[in-house]
């Protein structure tokens, strides 16, 4: 049985040959590519793009609708197709492309930023 990373809650510890390897490691690889390095298109985005390209990535304003309903504060990243989900642990950096701003998560949500 593999344990959770508390930071990027990646899975690691599975003995050799353990069952489950593939679809967890697939898992811990999408949210590596996800939010390591991580830059966004845009913040205050409340309807999903009609037209994203796979890997795009944006923070999902209050108020957000359509598949992005309930998920404020989060990363939404486009992966083959359909829409995948980060939730951020405090001391994130994320550039904001449309802003060229830095923000950093915060228990408080994303920090205004800081024009880089």
């Amino acid at each position: 049985m593999a344990s959770v990373d508390p930071n990027l809650g990646l899975s690691y510890g599975w003995t050799l040959g353990e069952s489950g390897w593939n679809t967890s490691m697939d898992a811990n690889l999408k949210r590596l590519g996800a939010v390591v390095g991580l830059s966004v298109k845009d913040r205050d985005l409340a309807t999903p793009p009609a037209s994203p390209g796979d890997g795009d990535r944006y923070l999902i304003p209050a108020g957000a609708t359509g598949a992005w309903s309930g998920r404020a504060g989060q990363i939404a990243v486009r992966l083959a197709g359909g829409w995948e989900f980060q939730v951020p642990k405090v001391g994130w950096l994320c550039f904001i492309e449309d802003e060229a701003v830095l923000s950093v998560y915060k228990a408080a949500g994303w920090s205004a930023g800081v024009a880089i």
